[in-house]
């Protein structure tokens, strides 16, 4: 199937609907990401921005739309209304294109921080511990946390498991990272530790989807700044427009509220 994309697009998504029984909750929302650029996704709670990020990389499945990952197709809805999935292995394959940082961490328990961080590629991409190893203590030392490779996830502070979380996702060398409130589960000195981790990143061109409430963060970090309402984009702009002169009353009233 051809590509709707731009060489440079990391992430197509068009009018993408969603429902959970009679609760629909999006309605449209089309975004793309070229490669390089770093989306903040803002907007009160219940708008419907951590569905859509679970949606492109298939925690959750469409009703309608289509979604394009570097030019393939995931999902599409064809002239009888009816979305379809790419065969499974190729949704996989696809999807691994994608990392994904959770709210809650998800680290593995019983794992020590360096067994988390290479446990997926051995086991998914069939590679050698050999290989990974040093791959992992670079990540490591990235996140500032190479001391605590034979810790466990228990020994940690939040702020600490945040970084590993995403050293974990990095070490499947992933071309898109995707971000879902990856600091409100933290305290607020926790908080700057790990946006300074996703910051470095942005300065290394990493092309990531932040779904954040940090207002700050939004504005100084990302290329471009989405304000999501009621299931549907409502603004997106360049940060300094969008914090400045919002053209929206929702937005407005959001700002007013956050700021």
């Amino acid at each position: 199937m051809p590509s709707m994309m731009t060489d440079a697009s990391m992430i197509a998504a068009r009018a993408i609907y969603k429902r959970f029984g009679a609760l629909e909750v999006l309605k449209g929302i089309s975004l793309e990401v070229k490669k390089g650029d770093v989306i903040a996704v803002i907007g009160p709670s219940g708008s419907g921005k951590s569905t859509f990020l679970r949606c492109l990389n298939r925690l959750e499945t469409i009703d309608r739309g289509s979604i394009e990952i570097e030019g393939e197709t995931l999902a599409t809805t064809g002239a009888d209304g009816v979305c379809r999935y790419a065969p499974d292995a190729e949704v996989q394959r696809i999807c691994r294109k994608m990392g994904m940082v959770f709210q809650q961490f998800n680290l593995f328990p019983h794992l020590t921080v360096m067994q988390n961080l290479i446990e997926a590629p051995v086991t998914v991409k069939r590679m050698s511990r050999e290989a990974i190893l040093p791959k992992a203590e670079v990540l490591l030392h990235k996140v500032g946390l190479l001391e605590k490779r034979d810790s466990y996830p228990s020994r940690l502070s939040g702020g600490q498991k945040q970084r590993v979380a995403i050293a974990r996702a990095l070490a499947m060398e992933p071309d898109i990272l995707l971000f879902d409130e990856p600091t409100s589960a933290l305290d607020p000195e926790l908080t700057g530790e790990v946006l300074r981790t996703i910051r470095q990143l942005a300065e290394e061109r990493m092309t990531m989807l932040v779904v954040t409430h940090e207002m700050a963060f939004a504005r100084e970090v990302s290329t471009q700044t989405i304000f999501m309402d009621d299931g549907e984009i409502v603004e997106a702009r360049p940060p300094a427009e969008l914090f400045a002169h919002p053209e929206h009353q929702r937005t407005r009233a959001f700002l007013e509220h956050m700021l």
